[in-house]
């Protein structure tokens, strides 16, 4: 069992965040924030694969007024992403934004950060105060470099600043597109503080290196009990961000959503066409719900033995295949039929 870190608790609209509430899976929509429609509909499919907070970008003032109609509706809860100008801040604050991404560092002088710290208030807003190893201040890269120390220096300078206003709302991030560096800050900062963290490594890459990089990064730092809300940042459509985001938390045994897929590697045992089992066999329990194993095995003889725990599977050889539920096998059909007659077993069985 995985101990968390204790840390304080906050909201992001309905979800609450830290103070041992469930680790949350983020994403962040590619659509232009102005063209309402269409980030609508990206949101709706983020929610409909399992996405519990969304973040938009703010690029000027038309983007900010258009958090309006994005957050009514919304089904999760939805941040601005801010750079630069405090007024796009503000603006997206008062148009419904239930928590923005801010880098203090970046947003001007500190009548400014104040004044985007006063909007939050006022309208029962987070914030989330996200340190990149790309955008440090100056006097800390000067004096220290691009380090594990830098990020936290900079993250404690702008909690200071936000606290000296009387604001205490805030998650955390301290991202790097490298992994070591990292898991280093967030350890360090872990260690130093109690607000909630955003986890994630920036700039990660396409799917496949992408998918590695974050799960390395992402993975250790959940398995050292820091985590609170965590984006697998990936290059393409963000609705696969969430498809890997909950295969990591269904393998790291955090959360369950939906079936848990076994297959083996493949071996000169197999006769079969593995792959293209494996493969369709994913893609058609996607829509499922129900948080069942599924093993697709090359190998009738060992098969259902070393697929023993799983709840169904199937297993075959030279154009025959089996059916096994919980390692027993329960019917024999031909290669071809295989996955038909495995999923209409889940159907008879009320898996949905």
């Amino acid at each position: 069992m995985i101990n968390r870190r204790e840390s304080k608790q906050i909201n992001v609209g309905n979800v609450k965040i830290g103070g041992g509430a469930p680790i949350s899976i983020q994403s962040m929509t590619n659509t232009d924030t102005r063209d309402i429609e269409a980030t609508n509909a990206q949101i709706q499919a983020l929610y409909e694969a399992g996405c519990e907070i969304v973040s938009c970008a703010v690029v000027d003032i038309e983007a900010a007024k258009a958090f309006r109609q994005i957050t009514e509706a919304s089904s999760i809860p939805v941040i601005a992403d801010i750079h630069f100008d405090h007024k796009l801040a503000i603006e997206a604050i008062e148009s419904g934004a239930h928590a923005i991404r801010i880098n203090p560092g970046n947003i001007g002088s500190a009548d400014k950060v104040k004044a985007v710290v006063e909007a939050a208030k006022a309208n029962g807003c987070s914030i989330r105060v996200g340190v990149n190893a790309g955008s440090l201040e100056k006097d800390l890269l000067k004096k220290h470099g691009v380090c594990a120390e830098s990020l936290v220096m900079s993250a404690e300078s702008h909690i200071r600043q936000i606290e000296a206003l009387g604001f205490y709302d805030m998650k955390v991030s301290l991202k790097a597109s490298s992994v070591p560096l990292t898991f280093q800050a967030y350890r360090m900062f872990a260690e130093k503080s109690d607000y909630p963290l955003h986890i994630g490594v920036t700039e990660a890459g396409t799917f496949f290196a992408g998918s590695v990089k974050s799960s390395a990064g992402i993975g250790a730092l959940l398995l050292s009990g820091i985590g609170d809300t965590f984006r697998v940042s990936l290059t393409g459509d963000p609705a696969e961000e969430i498809r890997v985001a909950w295969q990591l938390l269904n393998a790291l045994e955090i959360r369950r959503r939906g079936p848990e897929i076994i297959s083996c590697p493949t071996c000169g045992r197999t006769e079969i066409a593995l792959v293209k089992l494996a493969e369709e066999v994913e893609r058609r329990a996607a829509s499922l719900t129900s948080t069942i194993s599924i093993a697709v095995m090359g190998c009738p003889v060992n098969g259902p033995g070393e697929a023993r725990e799983a709840d169904y599977g199937i297993a075959g050889g030279k154009g025959n295949g089996l059916i096994f539920k919980k390692g027993e096998i329960i019917k024999k059909v031909s290669e071809e039929k295989i996955i038909d007659e495995l999923f209409g077993i889940l159907v008879d069985d009320g898996i949905n």
